[in-house]
Parts: C-alpha cells; sequence; structure tokens
C-alpha cells in the first residue's frame, strides 16, 4: 500500500471508531488518527498531518480516564504527536500532564521513558539527563533509544549521531508498525528534540519524510 491508500484506511477507521462511540472506541480512534497523520506526513500535506495527529493525542489523552494508572503507552503517544506535529506548547502541555500522572517514579521503564520524554519536550535538561541516565543499560528497554535520549539530554553530537542511526536501523529491519504504517516515529522525535539541542543528524531513509 502507498501513504495515500493508508491514509485513507485510516480516515475511515477514524471515522468508523467515531461512528460507533463509546469511551472503548477512543484508543482505536487515536491509533487511526495517528496512523492517518503519519500517512499525510509522508505525502508532504504537513498541514493536514498535524491536524490529524492533534486529534491522535487528544483522543489518547481522553482514553486516561479509563484506563489502568500505568497505561504509559497514552502520554507517551500524546507527546511524541505534538513533537512530530512541531507543536511545542502542545508537547510541552502533555509532557506536564505526563509527569502529573508520576512517570518519574514509574517501576517500569515505559514508565520512566514517558518521563524522559517529557523532560526533554520542557527542555528541562538536568532532569532529563538524571532519567535518561536510568535507562542506559537496562536490558528491558530498547539500548538505542536509550542511548539517544541520553546524548540529546546531554547534548553529545556524536553520540547522539550513533545511537540515532542504530534507532533508525531498528526501524528499517522491523516488520511491524503501529497501525501497519511504515514510518520511523521515533527517529522523527528524537530528531525534533535534538534539533532542540543542537545535536540533530543527517538522516536519510524511505521511513522517514521527504525520502522521495
Amino acid at each position: 500500500m502507498g501513504f495515500e491508500e493508508l491514509f485513507e484506511r485510516e480516515r475511515r477507521r477514524y471515522d468508523d471508531g467515531v461512528a460507533r462511540g463509546g469511551d472503548e472506541q477512543l484508543v482505536r480512534v487515536g491509533n487511526a488518527a495517528w496512523g492517518a497523520g503519519l500517512s499525510l506526513l509522508m505525502l508532504g500535506r504537513r498541514e493536514e498531518a498535524r491536524a490529524w495527529l492533534d486529534r491522535a493525542a487528544s483522543r489518547w489523552h481522553e482514553s486516561w480516564e479509563h484506563a489502568t494508572e500505568t497505561s504509559w503507552g497514552r502520554p507517551i503517544g500524546a507527546i511524541k504527536a505534538e513533537l512530530i506535529a512541531g507543536r511545542g506548547d502542545e508537547a510541552a502541555a502533555y509532557a506536564r500532564w505526563a509527569l502529573e500522572l508520576g512517570t518519574v517514579e514509574a517501576e517500569s521503564p515505559i514508565g520512566r521513558y514517558a518521563a524522559a520524554l517529557a523532560f526533554l519536550a520542557l527542555e528541562r535538561w538536568d532532569e532529563a539527563c538524571e532519567v535518561t541516565s536510568g535507562l542506559v543499560g537496562r536490558e528491558d528497554f530498547p539500548p538505542e533509544v536509550a542511548d539517544a535520549l541520553a546524548a540529546v539530554a546531554t547534548a553529545d553530537a556524536a553520540a547522539y549521531r550513533v545511537a540515532v542511526g542504530r534507532v533508525l536501523l531498528s526501524f528499517e529491519t522491523r516488520r511491524e508498525y503501529l497501525e501497519d504504517v511504515p514510518v520511523a516515529d521515533t527517529v522523527i522525535v528524537l530528531q525534533a528534540l535534538a534539533g532542540r539541542r543542537g545535536v540533530a543528524a543527517e538522516l536519510s531513509s524511505p521511513l522517514l519524510p521527504g525520502a522521495g
């Protein structure tokens, strides 16, 4: 499927979920909005992509009320969506929400990942360093992502270049993507954060916007 077809598929999924209604549809429509947004981003339709990514973040935020206390994927997704959309204020708002949920004290690495993204989105570099250092070397968290986050926090351009390259490779060699939309979303997020620190890398891949 091309990205035009993927967008139409995700749009239909979103519309179907909205039509069904109910709290149980919120994550589903959030995921569909995410897939639609990423597809439009890859098509170069950035303003439309931003609107869909906004929807994704909003639906995931709404779904928290009906989630377990450790459903960290929701704040992670909301922060990532707004960083990809290039909406700094909105990303910061969701970052503050993520911290209010207690992600800093979370026992799981995914919770700590949410805290790391939040501190980086808020440009609270010292606190980001502390949280990201706790992710480095863990066997239950992707080492390349941990290294990239830590490199952004410390503004280590050389370390970041190596780590983000490994993250990109992990996307290029996988077979499964959220909503089956083949985009290296984590790399896009890392590049957005790295840009704020002046350490963004030169990258090219069919899984990144502007590839063709």
